[in-house]
């Protein structure tokens, strides 16, 4: 008798689909996210084939380029200048250049909210406007017309200047503007903040309770550098680095238990591993932007392999199961942990 033996030899698979899928999706703002990358707003976010290609590399939504409040009031400022040294073109009553101001405005909101219809067409992610602004001024009109355009969801790039002495009331103008906004547009609002404020968890925690659906932290100002030979001021790096998501990390952990709106982390996220540190410090998303510059949209596609890989090995099925693990060590008194890891790190405590 013949007796048969079965051998089963188990090859490598170059296909990752053997491996049980990941659940990556994620909610933010309201919005269903099939993963937690979102393509911050930048150059690449700034026309469709860009967009196409966030998608296309397997962002999970866009944050379109955004529009300047200041770009488009210089812009007018300089027509209504040109206007009034030509006063055989044009004439100087007050009303024909106020309709010049208005026109020039509306002209370049016109492409903007192009850009947002096109979007919609062509992408099925969802696309967030976004708005960079330092006052609650005649722009607030604005964001219903990109909620008439499709806009997902609006993102306020609130940038105040924290060296400006001339502003008494720095924190002041995020709730003003919050305001404004939120009484005029039904789609959600997220703002993008900086992390200058007095007390930045306090802040944080009352802004969230505004009503917004969303904070983005943080915004990243663009650090000047000194060039000794000419003795004068020159830029400095103009992409953030994997160091600078520290302060973000830190205060994802303190904060994202303690707020009533979603928490998205900015800047300094490169890497797989770095999303993966936001999750755990309570992020329902991250956004990226520099590292799209350095490395390409197809990095997106390196993140989430990453990502899932990762969750694998620890045995996760869904984000959920680990988002805020880390934070939750904060418990009721953050200020308790953070003085906890000053005392391991500088004394003998272990």
């Amino acid at each position: 008798m013949v007796r048969q033996v079965l051998i089963f030899i188990l090859l490598p698979v170059a296909n990752k689909s053997y491996l049980k899928m990941m659940n990556l999706r994620t909610d933010y703002m309201g919005l269903k996210l099939k993963n937690p990358i979102i393509a911050a707003s930048s150059g690449l976010t700034g026309t469709l084939e860009g967009i196409v290609s966030m998608e296309k590399n397997g962002a999970a939504a866009v944050v379109i380029k955004s529009i300047f409040e200041e770009e488009i009031l210089l812009e007018a400022n300089q027509q209504v200048k040109e206007a009034e040294e030509n006063p055989m073109i044009y004439s100087a009553l007050s009303e024909t250049l106020d309709y010049i101001d208005l026109h020039i405005r509306e002209d370049n909101l016109e492409k903007f909210l192009d850009l947002i219809s096109d979007a919609k067409k062509a992408v099925t992610i969802p696309v967030i406007g976004s708005i960079n602004c330092v006052s609650g001024e005649d722009w607030i009109h604005f964001t219903k017309k990109m909620e008439e355009a499709g806009a997902d969801a609006l993102e306020l790039n609130i940038f105040l200047n924290p060296a400006d002495f001339n502003n008494k009331e720095f924190e002041k103008a995020y709730f003003r503007i919050i305001e404004k906004v939120l009484a005029v547009i039904k789609i959600p609002v997220a703002i993008k903040i900086s992390k200058y404020f007095t007390r930045l968890g306090l802040s944080v925690k009352a802004l969230s309770e505004t009503g917004l659906a969303g904070i983005v932290m943080f915004n990243r100002f663009y650090t000047p550098d000194i060039d000794i030979e000419s003795m004068s001021l020159s830029t400095s790096k103009i992409f953030s680095t994997q160091e600078e998501q520290y302060e973000t990390l830190r205060w994802m952990a303190i904060m994202s238990a303690k707020v009533s709106c979603d928490l998205a982390a900015s800047t300094g996220i490169h890497s797989g591993e770095d999303v993966i540190k936001m999750l755990l410090a309570g992020a329902k998303v991250t956004q990226i932007a520099s590292t799209l510059y350095k490395n390409g949209p197809k990095v997106i596609g390196k993140i989430l392999q990453k990502i899932e890989h990762w969750m694998s090995g620890k045995g996760f099925d869904s984000i959920e199961q680990f988002r805020g693990k880390v934070s939750r060590e904060y418990g009721e008194d953050p200020a308790a942990f953070e003085r906890m890891q000053f005392m391991k790190n500088f004394s003998e405590i272990r």
